[in-house]
């Protein structure tokens, strides 16, 4: 088969395919993100959908603000996932698979791979909508047992939730660096965020179209954004714009129990308390994180691993010496551990 010119520009053995797939759980969302998404699909040196290969299937998450293109882009010293996994099984590393990137961006930023009535079904899209197009449409291994997730950032908190939250779909996970511990990570977020929206008078409304119309935005109205994506995600209200709460009071800062009590309800390392049967299920759980992470994500991967740990369960946790940018080198450890786990047949 001849390679794409998407396949070329990488300079891949294997080829990447796009796709777009129109998912019935994105539809009418609050925000108006389109319902139609882009699929990125990477397939290894010598992929033949004519013959009887089946091939298992790793789905990788992008981190807040990013995207399938971004995924996908090529950059100067740096490797992307499909790279990786191209130089990885033409060097014989880890055996062929089929890697599947999702789109999960939204209007504010992410949308976590969650449902919520304000963003859209994030999670039901994942593991029906976009699981079912790949089955229906590449030679895969269409189980459990033949696919595991992955991300970094808010894609490694996806690895994690959806595993948790929805099990029987993906057989392993690896999360880089993945939101957990909501308690240690948050509480300075939500104080920046409140000083940026009191100046445009405590309405998020007027905060993000003043966003949008910058050319560039300061670290305080990043971090804003990103918290009123998390609310999006963690603490919707109804389907209409900008209809969330956020977990503190918006004049005075103050932390508002009930509203948090539900972000914490999705958070990592407090949803392994109940969700052993869960992860007792998967075949590999990966979690490795930065020692010099900005957000404290370490102490996240810590405590999640020390509490799975507790069930008597593996868990591969490693830790290195970097921070949270520009770490997707890892992605040479955790595509061929999860690999190594699936069903070839």
């Amino acid at each position: 088969m001849a390679t794409s010119d998407l396949g070329r520009l990488l300079r891949l053995e294997g080829d990447v395919h796009i796709d777009f797939i129109d998912s019935p759980a994105l539809a009418g969302n609050a925000l108006g993100d389109p319902s139609v998404r882009p699929l990125a699909i990477y397939t290894p040196p010598g992929f033949d959908p004519q013959d009887s290969t089946r091939y298992p299937v790793l789905y990788v998450l992008h981190g807040y603000t990013g995207d399938v293109a971004a995924l996908v882009a090529a950059r100067p010293w740096e490797t992307n996932v499909v790279q990786w996994a191209d130089r990885l099984i033409t060097r014989g590393t880890m055996p062929p698979v089929l890697v599947a990137v999702v789109d999960g961006n939204t209007r504010l930023g992410g949308s976590q791979y969650v449902d919520s009535v304000h963003n859209g079904d994030y999670a039901t899209y994942v593991v029906r909508d976009v699981v079912a197009h790949i089955d229906a449409t590449y030679p895969t291994v269409a189980r459990e047992g033949g696919r595991a997730v992955l991300g970094k950032s808010s894609g490694g908190f996806g690895a994690l939730y959806l595993t948790m939250a929805h099990p029987g779909i993906f057989a392993a996970f690896a999360s880089h660096s993945g939101d957990a511990n909501f308690r240690g990570v948050y509480m300075g977020e939500f104080a920046a965020t409140q000083r940026v929206l009191e100046a445009h008078g405590g309405s998020m409304a007027d905060f993000v179209t003043a966003f949008e119309a910058k050319n560039k935005r300061s670290h305080a109205e990043m971090t804003a954004i990103m918290m009123l994506g998390q609310g999006a995600a963690y603490s919707p209200l109804r389907r209409e714009p900008f209809a969330f709460d956020m977990p503190f009071d918006l004049a005075t800062g103050e932390l508002r129990e009930d509203v948090f009590a539900r972000w914490l309800a999705f958070d990592p390392a407090e949803m392994c308390l109940t969700k052993r049967d869960e992860l007792a299920r998967l075949r590999l759980r990966y979690l490795d994180c930065g020692r010099r992470d900005e957000y404290g994500l370490d102490t996240g991967a810590r405590i999640f691993t020390a509490r799975v740990r507790a069930y008597g369960l593996e868990v591969r946790h490693d830790e290195f010496d970097d921070d949270h940018r520009n770490v997707g080198y890892r992605y040479a450890e955790s595509l061929p551990a999860l690999a190594r786990v699936l069903e070839t047949r």
